[in-house]
């Protein structure tokens, strides 16, 4: 069969038919028909590149553009359309949080483990001090003043004056024992408040201060240690705004030199005062045993403020605050003693301490 001519035309299929005759120019119309196709395949190139920005779809977009570009061929090799201006942006990745500029809040400063915080400005110890030897840290006696000279010159006054006064239940009561140690060498005292126990009596205010200031502490003002006692709710009374009898140690049925000497004002420093018992209760009692007699500060409360020992104050000249428990005084945390100078001691004359507020 003879070859066809190269040059023979095909006839077109369907939409090709225009652009086949636009690209050989015979028919009238054909650059019309030509310009539309073109804008047409600008405008799938375009909706589909649309597609893909909105929907993650690369793919798609590309298979979309390879179709536009096949009709823009055929209709006469018509360039690929530029992105569309204001096309969407894929989304970028959102900004790390803002690093906090300004200084963390401070931490509340706080007072010791065996003190209460008072006011948010100071601390006092929870409860009526012991004193230990500051080198070796054994317990010094309750009963006898916390120095060698003294201690000794008590016991043997009273080894003595024991059998001349009072009757005889009282002169067959024995003296406390007053440690060989405490004899035979001198210590310094350190004050440590403790719970259940009998308090240090027979201190002088410059033993109180010395012991406190051998523990880190200093012996409270007046007005912190009024403070103190009268709790957050700021009361005359531990326990509230009016006297209760028996709610603190205080104001006793009986005065242990009235038991022992049958004279309330004679024998105050008899190492046996404080281990008086009336009706078989001890007149002294154990740190902390008066559980009604508790000044609260936040979720704390201080022990004893009122009655079991006066409690030397930050006063050169001489002052004890808050009643023993024979004092027959119901002005509770307004109770002061000033008649002595800083050098008294006697059985009622016990320690507690402040401090400063510390870091956290």
């Amino acid at each position: 069969m003879p070859a066809r001519s190269a040059d023979r035309h095909v006839r077109p299929r369907d939409g090709r038919r225009g652009a086949a005759t636009a690209a050989g120019g015979a028919l009238p119309g054909g650059a019309l028909v030509g310009r539309w196709l073109a804008g047409a395949a600008l405008a799938g190139m375009a909706l589909a590149g649309c597609r893909s920005e909105r929907d993650g779809g690369a793919a798609d977009a590309g298979a979309s553009a390879a179709d536009a570009g096949a009709g823009a061929s055929d209709a006469g090799a018509v360039e690929a359309a530029p992105p569309m201006i204001g096309a969407p942006r894929a989304p970028r990745a959102p900004w790390p949080p803002a690093e906090a500029t300004g200084p963390a809040p401070p931490a509340e400063p706080r007072c010791p483990p065996e003190m209460v915080r008072v006011a948010r400005r100071f601390c006092v110890d929870r409860y009526e001090a012991v004193l230990l030897d500051k080198e070796t840290g054994l317990e010094i006696s309750a009963f006898y003043p916390p120095s060698r000279r003294e201690a000794a010159s008590v016991e043997r006054a009273w080894s003595r004056l024991r059998f001349q006064m009072g009757d005889a239940e009282a002169r067959r009561m024995e003296l406390p024992l007053l440690p060989g140690w405490q004899k035979e060498r001198d210590f310094v005292p350190r004050a440590v408040p403790r719970r259940g126990v009998l308090p240090q009596g027979y201190t002088s205010g410059a033993q109180a201060e010395l012991a406190c200031r051998n523990a880190g502490k200093r012996l409270c003002t007046l007005e912190e240690w009024r403070t103190a006692c009268r709790g957050e709710r700021d009361e005359p009374f531990p326990y509230g705004p009016t006297y209760e009898d028996g709610r603190c140690n205080v104001h006793r049925e009986a005065h242990p030199a009235g038991v022992l000497h049958r004279d309330v004002s004679l024998g105050h420093s008899d190492p046996r005062l404080n281990l008086v018992r009336v009706a078989g209760a001890p007149l002294l009692r154990r740190t902390g045993e008066t559980a009604t007699c508790a000044s609260v500060w936040e979720d704390d409360a201080v022990s004893d403020m009122v009655g079991n020992l006066d409690e030397w104050v930050d006063d050169p000249e001489g002052t004890f605050a808050g009643g023993f428990y024979a004092r027959a005084t119901k002005q509770g945390c307004m109770a002061t003693i000033a008649s002595h100078d800083f050098t008294y001691f006697d059985y009622s004359t016990g320690v507690r301490c402040c401090a400063d507020l510390r870091g956290p």
